[in-house]
């Protein structure tokens, strides 16, 4: 296993739709997702796609934490590969919030996303995945397969306002707790 370099937000490997992976079962497909479970513990993050690590391929690895996990049956969300993915958006209702990338460090975008999600693929033994899920768990997916389309997160977002860097959350934080407070004040009276 190795840690593989990440390739930032410009690099051409970024800007383009990933290929199909052929044979999914390939030993050389296997060592890819294991040098990708390594780099995204390294690097630390919840998920990496193929693109991200300079392969033009259209597969995703993901583990969303336990205390993140709202929807997925049984309560578990698994460390998943998941190739040649194919998403299903369940109904029109988007929720937006913050995401960041390892491939724009430092960075942090609010971002809409679909609420709920149906996703499907093959595993590392052919096996077909498909998944139900909703909330964090189907922001990352959408999120990692956005990369194997050429899309990053600002791309996706509505106001560019709502791009900062992570060491300016702090006040993002406190304006927001300000203007909760406000509202919940004006609703009182």
């Amino acid at each position: 296993m190795a840690i593989l370099k990440i390739a930032r937000m410009g690099h051409p490997v970024l800007r383009r739709p990933a290929d199909d992976v052929a044979e999914p079962t390939a030993p050389e497909i296997r060592a890819l997702a294991n040098d990708m479970l390594e780099t995204m513990v390294d690097a630390p993050g919840v998920g990496l796609a193929a693109p991200q690590v300079h392969v033009p391929l259209r597969m995703v690895i993901f583990r969303v934490p336990l205390t993140e996990v709202e929807s997925l049956a049984g309560g578990d969300a698994p460390l998943t590969v998941l190739i040649n993915p194919v998403l299903e958006p369940q109904g029109e209702e988007m929720e937006e919030n913050w995401e960041g990338c390892l491939s724009l460090p430092g960075l942090r975008g609010l971002v809409p996303r679909y609420s709920h999600l149906r996703y499907h693929g093959l595993g590392l033994d052919g096996e077909a995945i498909d998944r139900t899920v909703d909330g964090f768990h189907a922001r990352v997916v959408q999120h990692e397969c956005d990369h194997l389309d050429g899309i990053l997160y600002p791309q996706r977002m509505r106001d560019l306002t709502g791009l900062i860097f992570e060491s300016e959350m702090r006040h993002v934080i406190a304006e927001t707790r300000a203007r909760e407070q406000a509202q919940a004040e004006a609703e009182e009276q």
